[in-house]
């Protein structure tokens, strides 16, 4: 199938056209058959992971957290786990089995991802800063570093493979179209089931920062030409939320996790923004984007998973302030350590919240709301 087919094949160009005919990779679709929730049921348990560079340590840190309080990896916790950006490579590094099929890493390998490899992902040499201008003749870093590290994290596995569902946010900028990268749909049908490092590489190419990703599919002569997909969906909760819905059509209940990693409160005075022309406002524009996008998901969210009868709360969100510490690509070990602190500071202000949603987490850990995922896929 050419790439062209399968990008348009199911798309929505109609009012005519079927609900239940979307594009497979599109953001917000689904192609599982409609499952039925079990006689005892449980909450549909969702994860999401905001993006936002070296700050992504932040949500690594409360997920440690919630590692140690509960006793179990975080991938035998949730039913779906959903990232954009740095996001992406927590939640595919949860998720990402050992030779055992258990979890080669835990939170806090993931911490330790950010500090010792975050100056190899956020590096470049003198000619790189000569030739990029101030970010504006290209990508502020190379994207060796950040694909020589995800090599050495993950290897040859697949999305297939990993121990729990996740999605992975991206955009594609030749055809104009959000996507989702789905280990579901990967385990049924190989056409989507690229490697872990292929699909993070694509997730993380935020504009200015890295060159776009091209993916190959179907042969040499077809390809996804992929950024960030902060672009549309910084926050990925709402877009893990209607996954879920569309997955477990019968469950209508559902524990949601979100986690940030900052948001922005450094303000930009109205004398000195009246006067910026592109140069500034493209410095600006992309973090601004992602803040304001996070923090309208996160109001919607509130609304639609308001707690239950029973008081049992649906929705949490963990999200720290940033004061001088803004920046995506700062891995120094003194913003490391301020951002640290921060995660600590979230942790220690959102004691009982943590202690309350780790015990619905335990109380939920079984049974699964389905005890097999099964996802048909149109061959026409």
């Amino acid at each position: 199938m050419s790439i062209d087919a399968l990008l348009h094949k199911t798309f929505r160009d109609s009012e005519t056209m079927s609900r239940s005919t979307t594009w497979p990779l599109m953001a917000g679709s689904s192609n599982a058959s409609t499952l039925q929730a079990p006689t005892e049921r449980r909450p549909v348990r969702i994860l999401s992971i905001d993006g936002g560079g070296i700050r992504g340590i932040i949500p690594a840190l409360i997920l440690a957290e919630i590692e140690q309080r509960t006793g179990k990896p975080i991938s035998q916790l949730f039913d779906l786990i959903a990232g954009t950006s740095t996001g992406a490579i927590v939640a595919m590094g949860l998720c990402l089995p050992n030779a055992e099929k258990k979890n080669r890493y835990q939170a806090k390998d993931i911490i330790q991802f950010y500090e010792a490899d975050g100056k190899r992902v956020f590096s470049r040499t003198i000619w790189k800063k000569i030739r990029a201008v101030g970010n504006l003749a290209e990508g502020k870093y190379s994207a060796a570093g950040l694909e020589s590290v995800l090599e050495e994290y993950f290897g040859p596995a697949k999305i297939s493979d990993m121990l729990t569902d996740v999605m992975i946010a991206s955009y594609e900028i030749e055809r104009r179209l959000p996507l989702f990268f789905k280990s579901s749909l990967a385990r049924q049908n190989t056409q989507y089931d690229f490697a872990a490092k292929h699909v993070i590489r694509a997730a993380t190419a935020a504009p200015t920062y890295f060159e776009p990703a091209l993916l190959q599919v179907d042969g040499p002569g077809d390809y996804y030409a992929l950024i960030d997909g902060g672009v549309f969906a910084n926050n990925p909760a709402m877009c893990a939320y209607i996954e879920a819905k569309q997955r477990y059509p019968e469950n209508e209940s559902f524990l949601m996790l979100s986690l940030g990693t900052g948001e922005l409160t450094r303000r930009l005075p109205y004398d000195k923004a009246k006067d910026w022309g592109a140069a500034h406002w493209g410095q600006q524009v992309f973090t601004l984007m992602c803040d304001g996008s996070s923090d309208m998901v996160d109001h919607q969210l509130g609304i639609l998973l308001q707690p239950q009868t029973n008081g049992r709360r649906q929705y949490y969100r963990f999200q720290a302030r940033l004061d001088n510490n803004e920046d995506l690509d700062d891995a120094s070990p003194e913003n490391i350590r301020e951002l640290k602190l921060l995660a600590e500071h979230v942790i220690q202000s959102n004691r009982s919240a943590l202690r309350h949603l780790c015990q619905q987490l335990l109380d939920f850990a079984n049974p699964a709301p389905v005890t097999e995922m099964s996802e048909t896929v149109s061959s026409s």
